[in-house]
């Protein structure tokens, strides 16, 4: 029997931790290891990304949407250096992923050498839990078995560096002798139950409370049957960070969708009026959107305690798991007899789906972006994952979209950064072949590097169960999401050598590739259009031409904020009329009557 080199045994270490899939690109820093997944027949599958940073976007897709470790691998020097952004995307989302990149010989390492950069350094932040270069044989199980227990502990990227050369080398594992350290296979997820008198000062706090408002994260998933018994005990309603979107149902009358600058006016309304905030698995950051200091009681629950009490001044921090802490709560708690306060949330929360709804029927030209998410919500299946890329998508995703069931969603959080969307659906995909996904992405998204990715669902999409993965472009020839920021933050007019894009045939590189193409100009094709993609036989290409003047209006704009700021920001804005007939047609929904009032 041949020997096993380091590259074998590493491919074999990850088939012990059952990884059955590795992100990555190849390139001469990992030649070993692709000489031994040859020769390992493919196990863990090579699953072969455009480029680089969507091999790190689809780990983390995977991870996010599996509950399990992503891995993803690079070659050295500039594969290396692709991974990055993915790899803070995982960072700033909690989101366990373990990147394996390689590096030139030891023997030219600190000589300047073709590729060489110092990975160590280059690495020590986005992996600052765990990053290691292995330089011998023996090293290699604790380092990789760590990676993954670390990755899977702090919810964050780890990365191991592996020399070209030590990958060749005939491997040895550690033996019984000094400063040889030995490792072990295997993690049991630990539940982390909370301090009995910290709960008990938590009933206290939420108890006296009159007006109680949840905020919900995705630390919470999996406790959503808890949190429906607590809210329903303390009269409540629940407000969801972006990234909590899928930990409540959309269809409970008391839930009132996202909160922040892509939140809905209920939540905006809900913080503002409550005196007693309760924070559950969620470090959202924008504390503006919070109560204001000193008219809350503050109580959080999170396992992580390097992010509690953070964002507001509570009075009682539990660190613990959503799920054990809230079964603690629960027994301590009073119900509240009276239920004005949740009846107030509950006839705010219809009267805004009410305005979902009439804002989304506004004409446009030539389609209305929020009719696209509006006619996919109610024919999305209780099994779907919805990944929405960062831009007006995110906008769309946050406010018209009602999940129900066991709907899956994400998207870059934090970092928000522009391109994970196909990615993330293609990553989804692996986690679950069997799910259809259905991605949103803005085009320029879609020119930054969806468009390579499709690539990659052509090349995999036949081993998929179930083959269904659908791309709904927002077609509007504009990077949007900057231009409102420009005309809302900056005051600015639109700058078309920055913001305009060239047009591109989105269905039509879609159809040259295989798959089924679709291009919606007419608002009435979209039922169609969803129906077909939802039952086609082979991923989907939606290229649909939005209007690039609809608004992505916070919750807290009034309407005299509104007319000040179209008056101040537009003028010289190529786009004005567009922007003020549409803008205001959409603003006046909220005012206009609606069926619940």
């Amino acid at each position: 029997m041949a020997s096993q080199n380091v590259a074998d045994y590493l491919l074999e270490r990850l088939r012990a931790w059952g990884v059955e899939h590795v992100f990555a690109y190849a390139g001469d820093g990992i030649n070993a290891v692709l000489a031994a997944w040859e020769r390992a027949g493919n196990k863990p599958q090579f699953v072969q990304a455009r480029h680089e940073e969507m091999c790190a976007f689809e780990a983390v897709g995977y991870a996010k949407f599996r509950g399990r470790v992503g891995v993803c691998m690079a070659t050295s020097g500039p594969g290396a250096v692709h991974l990055l952004n993915g790899l803070y995307d995982a960072k700033l989302d909690h989101v366990p992923v373990v990147a394996i990149v390689g590096q030139t010989n030891r023997t030219a390492m600190g000589g300047s050498y073709q590729q060489e950069i110092d990975l160590l350094s280059l690495y020590k932040d986005v992996a600052s839990d765990y990053v290691q270069m292995v330089t011998v044989p023996e090293q290699l199980p604790n380092v990789l078995d760590r990676a993954i227990r670390v990755a899977m502990t702090q919810r964050a990227p780890t990365a191991l560096i592996i020399p070209a050369d030590v990958q060749e080398l005939d491997y040895s594992p550690p033996t019984h002798e000094f400063k040889m350290v030995p490792s072990s296979i295997g993690f049991n997820t630990p539940t982390l139950a909370p301090d009995d008198l910290a709960v008990q000062r938590a009933a206290d706090t939420l108890n006296t409370g009159s007006k109680v408002a949840l905020l919900v994260g995705q630390g919470a998933r999996g406790a959503g049957d808890e949190i429906a018994q607590v809210a329903d005990l303390l009269g409540a309603g629940a407000a969801k960070a972006l990234l909590g979107k899928d930990v409540l149902s959309d269809e409970l009358p008391w839930v009132t969708g996202s909160i922040g600058l892509l939140g809905t006016r209920p939540s905006y309304e809900m913080m503002t009026g409550c005196d007693t905030l309760l924070t559950i698995g969620s470090s959202f950051p924008y504390t503006q959107f919070l109560p204001e200091y000193g008219q809350a009681r503050g109580v959080q629950i999170d396992i992580d305690g390097r992010m509690i009490g953070m964002r507001y001044p509570n009075e009682v921090n539990l660190v613990a798991d959503a799920k054990t802490a809230l079964q603690a709560l629960i027994p301590l708690l009073q119900r509240k007899s009276d239920r004005g306060w949740r009846e107030t949330i509950e006839a705010n929360v219809a009267r805004w789906w009410e305005t979902m709804d009439m804002q989304a029927q506004v004409d446009a030209d030539p389609v209305n972006p929020l009719r696209l998410f509006a006619e996919l919500s109610p024919r999305l299946p209780d099994d779907a994952i919805v990944t929405a890329d960062s831009g007006s998508s995110a906008n769309w995703y946050a406010r018209q979209l009602r999940f129900r069931g066991n709907i899956r969603g994400s998207l870059s959080g934090t970092l928000a950064t522009m391109g994970p969307g196909v990615p993330y659906g293609i990553g989804a995909k692996f986690a679950h072949p069997g799910r259809p996904v259905i991605v949103f992405a803005g085009d320029g998204a879609m020119q930054m590097n969806g468009l390579a990715e499709l690539i990659t669902v052509k090349h995999y999409w036949q081993q998929w169960d179930d083959p269904r993965l659908i791309v709904a472009i927002l077609h509007n020839n504009d990077l949007n999401q900057v231009t409102w920021e420009m005309r809302a933050m900056s005051g600015s007019p639109k700058f078309p050598q920055s913001q305009t894009l060239p047009d591109v045939d989105y269905a039509g590189f879609a159809a040259g590739l295989g798959l089924h193409a679709d291009t919606v100009t007419d608002p009435d094709q979209l039922a169609g259009a969803w129906e077909t993609a939802l039952s086609a036989d082979r991923p989907t290409v939606l290229d649909v031409h939005t209007d690039p003047n609809m608004p992505p209006i916070p919750p807290h704009a009034t309407w005299e904020q509104f007319k000040s700021a179209t008056a101040a920001v537009l003028a010289g804005d190529e786009d004005s009329w567009g922007f003020i007939k549409t803008g205001i047609k959409t603003k006046a929904q909220e005012f206009l009557p609606h069926k619940s009032t």
